[in-house]
């Protein structure tokens, strides 16, 4: 393995073990919330609920990687 390929992997290693200590934490916070009602939403997401969607951020950056991705093969790959 290249150490470009063990520099990637480290760093993929540590995105992938935050994000489980933080969806972790934030599981934890949302036992802890009692009552049969949800919370009010705030003002912040409320302006911005796709901006601050996740699911919608994760699209988003698979596409921009992809897009750079397939503009750098298609200008260095000679046919």
């Amino acid at each position: 393995m290249s150490m470009y390929m063990t520099i990637l992997l480290i760093i993929s290693m540590g995105i992938l073990l935050f994000s489980l200590g933080y969806t972790l934490s934030i599981a934890r916070a949302q036992r802890a919330v009692k009552g049969t009602q949800d919370t009010a939403i705030p003002d912040k997401v409320k302006d911005h609920a796709y901006i601050r969607n996740p699911v919608f951020l994760t699209y988003l950056i698979c596409f921009a990687l992809l897009a750079l991705i397939i503009t750098f093969a298609a200008l260095t790959i000679r046919w």
